[in-house]
């Protein structure tokens, strides 16, 4: 990698997308997959915590009424399925993630405001698949000097890829993780390789961090 693609591991974010309770296995956005790749994650938390860098979880939230629903799913959720609904155990992050005592705090996201839940991690919500689109993300990260980010999460081709090339259109430097993102295949890394992202495994990742950390 050259120097403009080349990850900065002093101004790094992790990326986590959509891990909710909703894409776990036998929930209404079932994503195979998903609870797999949790422990990874949980992993890759604990090493960003320690070395006390920037940890940012988007969530995806559905009003109790559908109104800010996307329309790709409009329909069934008219037609009563349940799934990320604002206030709604289906909507919290799986458990492991951030400590059991903390709850989406709904009205604050959903105004489109960053809500804390530690001294360097913080949850946003996005209305639709890309995790810039509409979100107050892209100028939180600029105004914490953060120029490389890694992504892990759920489910690939959808949210994270999104997220993603918002990411590489912004010019930030990306890391992927593909055992730490569901749903990931292998025309998508090689398309992520071609656009300068730069592919690491949740060991090879964390073997790296702790030597430039």
């Amino acid at each position: 990698m050259d120097e403009y693609t080349r990850p900065d591991y002093n101004n790094i974010a992790l990326v986590t997308i959509d891990l909710q309770n909703d894409t776990l296995p036998g929930a209404p956005l079932d994503v195979k997959g998903t609870k797999e790749v949790i422990p990874g994650i949980i992993q890759l938390l604990r090493l960003f915590r320690d070395r006390n860098k920037s940890i940012i979880h988007i969530v995806r939230l559905y009003n109790e009424d559908g109104t800010n629903v996307d329309i790709s799913r409009k329909r069934k959720i008219e037609n009563g399925m349940r799934a990320l609904v604002e206030g709604s155990q289906g909507a919290e992050l799986v458990d492991g993630l951030i400590p059991t005592d903390i709850k989406l705090d709904t009205q604050k996201l959903l105004r489109g405001d960053v809500q804390k839940v530690a001294a360097n991690e913080f949850i946003i919500y996005k209305s639709r698949w890309g995790a810039f689109y509409n979100t107050p993300l892209e100028r939180f990260l600029r105004d914490r000097g953060i120029t490389t980010l890694v992504f892990a999460g759920c489910n690939f081709p959808n949210c994270p890829r999104t997220s993603i090339y918002e990411a590489s259109e912004r010019d930030f430097k990306i890391i992927v993780v593909p055992d730490a993102i569901s749903g990931i295949y292998e025309q998508g890394i090689d398309e992520l390789k071609n656009i300068g992202c730069e592919l690491l495994s949740v060991k090879d990742l964390i073997s790296l961090c702790t030597e430039q950390l």
